[in-house]
């Protein structure tokens, strides 16, 4: 279903591209935008993982000089990727005091995994081991590629909005007619590339990632408190870099954003306390069933 649900992605950002550039240069400028948009599409599916890490700023974990929680976080993703039957993916450090993570990529073979050092730092060992597993759960579920493309091009919408501000603010025009045309524009591709992200980003795949995460970790609590901590410091620690890219929220395990300004129209997280009893329900399943803490393999989904 996830490949398919990104190619209807990429082919609906297409023609949305084709219609606002008809609404801004006409026949031309429709084949101006889809021209850019099938440049971009191009972009986004071979190198949106790269795009979103250079944006926050993520660093490769060097599994040769890495020493303390950074060798400790590298270890556990060898550990949990041998567990979840994956490749191993890259492994990234982003400076960040927020606690937080995600995963890219456009396959498991060219994964990538990031944790902030705030989530090194506030979260106890077996914690962090629940998130990494719940981020190699969205790898192994194939989650990425839709979620690394539509954070690029609903971000691309986003800008097109500062583009056509740039340009129709300083008209000259006596009716003010192309200033009213833009900020009409710029009222309605905000919330656009939000419903874009509405639509593509299921909440169902975070509870899907908390399960299988659950089960690689073989301790579902953990992930639970773990969830629990990164909400309350995400509450207070703002996460400049995400309120630069509102629309690559719904790639992080918990809602990076502060809540104001825009920032609502682009949450795609489930509640958190529904995630956590869920989790905690899942772990008094395991224990009955013998699959706890000791577990070594998980299904294939």
């Amino acid at each position: 279903m996830n490949p398919m649900k990104t190619w209807l992605l990429l082919a609906g950002m297409t023609a949305l591209f084709g219609v606002i550039g008809l609404m801004l240069g006409g026949p031309t400028g429709m084949l101006i935008a889809l021209g850019l948009a099938v440049a971009m599409n191009l972009f986004a599916y071979w190198n949106s993982d790269k795009a979103v890490l250079r944006a926050y700023q993520a660093q490769p974990v060097d599994p040769a000089r890495a020493t303390g929680l950074e060798r400790q976080y590298y270890d556990d993703i060898e550990d949990l990727s041998r567990r979840a039957g994956l490749p191993m993916p890259a492994v990234y450090i982003i400076h960040n005091p927020q606690p937080n993570a995600f995963a890219t990529g456009r396959n498991p073979q060219n994964a990538a995994v990031a944790a902030t050092t705030g989530l090194l730092q506030a979260l106890d060992r077996s914690e962090i081991r629940g998130v990494m597993a719940h981020e190699l759960a969205h790898v192994k579920n194939r989650d990425t590629l839709t979620m690394t493309i539509t954070a690029s091009l609903a971000g691309a919408i986003a800008s097109i909005a500062n583009f056509a501000m740039f340009f129709g603010g300083s008209s000259d025009d006596e009716d003010g007619n192309t200033n009213i045309f833009v900020v009409f524009l710029m009222a309605i591709l905000a919330p656009i590339a939000a419903m874009i992200v509405q639509m593509a980003i299921s909440r169902t795949r975070e509870y899907e990632a908390d399960r299988l995460g659950g089960e690689i970790s073989g301790d579902p609590e953990s992930l639970a408190r773990a969830l629990r901590k990164i909400e309350a410091y995400a509450r207070g620690v703002p996460n400049h870099a995400a309120e630069r890219n509102p629309a690559s929220a719904h790639m992080f395990i918990i809602n990076p954003l502060n809540g104001q300004r825009m920032d609502n129209l682009f949450s795609t997280h489930p509640d958190t306390e529904n995630r956590v009893n869920a989790l905690i329900a899942l772990g008094m399943s395991m224990k009955r069933s013998g699959r706890g803490d000791d577990m070594t393999s998980v299904p294939t989904t």
